[in-house]
């Protein structure tokens, strides 16, 4: 099974869950900047809330996927006041015709003080079980 990790971060919160998630499928944690140029089975796809929505950049990247090349995306994240971005994600893969995986993660995460320390270790040793459990 193909793998590729991808993420969009501000603050630093994502790439940390994005590196555990890496190393747990022995792939490696690239940013959004980097594009799917090879087919994968699984794309596990962290990113965050940002005023209230995903980020612009997120949403292209989303659009610039090939569905040929993508089998499904698997959506990993955390944010420190809302909830889980799956729902925007999944709106922007359903439009270039690629599947998301009904499973998540999500996570808090420290903005300004808030849930400081987040994502801790536990968060990092979650997140890297869970991607563990998608790729069998």
């Amino acid at each position: 099974m193909k793998v590729a990790v991808r993420y969009y971060t501000k603050t630093g919160n994502t790439k940390k869950l994005a590196e555990a998630v890496a190393k747990a499928v022995g792939a490696e944690a690239l940013p959004i900047s980097e594009p799917i140029s090879e087919p994968v089975d699984i794309l596990f796809l962290g990113n965050s809330y940002y005023a209230f929505t995903i980020d612009p950049e997120v949403r292209s990247f989303v659009k610039s996927l090939d569905k040929e090349k993508v089998g499904r995306i698997v959506n990993f994240g955390s944010a420190a006041m809302l909830n889980s971005t799956y729902k925007k994600i999944k709106a922007e893969a359903s439009k270039v015709g690629i599947a998301m995986d009904e499973r998540e993660f999500h996570c808090k995460g420290e903005f300004k003080g808030i849930h400081k320390g987040k994502p801790d270790e536990n968060d990092l040793k979650a997140v890297a079980e869970f991607a563990k459990k998608i790729v069998g």
